[in-house]
């Protein structure tokens, strides 16, 4: 095994899914796991358009490559996701993540 790894979609069989609790649209996840050891992942995923509430119990790092979402707190906050942007989302977060644009991340979870 390589000890470095391109983070690509590239020869990875994508997951297809949806979230469980859809208050707009249809969004469809696709995801490339890149790596699982025990409870960090790593990879990629995209979105189509849709919202949907969203419940943080790990650290999340994301990198958005393309698209356009919106995550909006319990409290209200309000955070726009575009293409070059970098962010963490940290155990706690309660909301909605909503793509107004198809978004493709890297993401990285513990």
């Amino acid at each position: 095994m390589a000890l470095i790894k391109r983070v690509s979609r590239d020869g990875i069989p994508p997951e297809i899914s949806r979230p469980r609790t859809v208050l707009a649209g249809d969004p469809v996840h696709t995801t490339w796991n890149q790596e699982e050891r025990g409870t960090l992942y790593c990879g990629m995923w995209q979105s189509t358009p849709g919202k949907w509430a969203v419940t943080y119990s790990e650290w999340e790092y994301v990198y958005i490559h393309e698209g356009h979402s919106v995550l909006t707190g319990a409290n209200g906050s309000v955070t726009h996701l575009k293409a070059g942007d970098s962010f963490i989302i940290r155990p706690g977060f309660t909301g909605t993540w909503e793509v107004l644009e198809t978004t493709l991340k890297d993401y990285v979870i513990l």
